[in-house]
């Protein structure tokens, strides 16, 4: 069973896998966000014979989503040969509830230029399972599994898999793997989630190369501000290393 069934052109069902963890009868919002980029990557499919890969993807989440179907829209804001920009929108009860942005921009040949600095992450088999649903519940965090090695509360490295598909329909590895992202900020508390509440309200991933299926890995620092104000920032990789990075803006809020 995938995280999400298509009912209709427009429309999703997410499945028990879904469940969140801040509130089990709402959506983890990250497979919408792979389900998002999915869609955005099926569009331009449908519409272009040459494909454009995914540079960038910025999510915006309006607002917490239960676990219903929900309707999709996508939109071209930017047409172009080589770059474009492609909008795409979750709605529920009729109003937008997570809205993305990608720029799609065309390959080149730079194989030998290439090179990062970003540093490696240990194999996923070299850094011990962590149990996760010891800390978050829901069917999302039920359905992955993580290695994780952590130098103290707010500091981690770590590799995230799951055996659940995306969709019940082909799909991409960049779609999948964009579909773990949001895990980042769960992953290496800073804070105890039972007396502090710190939900992101956006996501942004930049990909400087394509990953490849498998585990999404994880180098991922979380900052508390003094104003109410958090950043959870990722070096992204698969396993052959760095692909990227991925940034979420928090809202935190301490209980009682």
């Amino acid at each position: 069973m995938p995280y999400f069934e298509r009912l209709d052109e427009q429309t999703w069902g997410p499945t028990e896998h879904v469940g969140g963890a801040w509130n089990t009868a709402e959506q983890h919002i990250a497979p919408a966000l792979g389900l998002l980029a999915h869609l955005v990557e099926l569009d331009q499919a449908q519409r272009r014979e040459e494909r454009l890969p995914l540079a960038r993807i910025s999510y915006d989440i309006l607002g917490v989503v239960p676990v219903e179907p929900c309707t999709t829209q996508v939109r071209v804001l930017r047409p172009g040969r080589t770059v474009e920009l492609v909008e795409a929108a979750l709605r529920h009860g009729g109003r937008d509830v997570v809205l993305a942005r990608a720029w799609m921009v065309a390959e080149g040949e730079t194989a030998q230029l290439a090179a990062t600095d970003l540093p490696a992450l240990p194999a996923p088999e070299e850094l011990p399972a962590w149990p996760a649903r010891d800390v978050w519940p829901g069917g999302f965090i039920a359905s992955v599994q993580v290695r994780r090695a952590q130098e103290h509360p707010g500091r981690a490295r770590f590799w995230v898999r799951t055996d659940v598909p995306l969709v019940d329909e082909q799909h991409s590895a960049v779609a999948a793997f964009l579909g773990l992202a949001d895990i980042a900020n769960g992953m290496t508390v800073r804070a105890d989630p039972r007396a502090v509440l710190f939900p992101n309200v956006d996501l942004t991933a930049h990909l400087f190369r394509e990953p490849e299926p498998g585990w999404v890995g994880f180098d991922t620092t979380v900052s508390f501000g003094p104003g109410g104000h958090g950043l959870t920032s990722s070096v992204l990789h698969d396993v052959h290393g760095p692909v990227g990075t991925v940034a979420q803006s928090l809202t935190v809020r301490p209980l009682g």
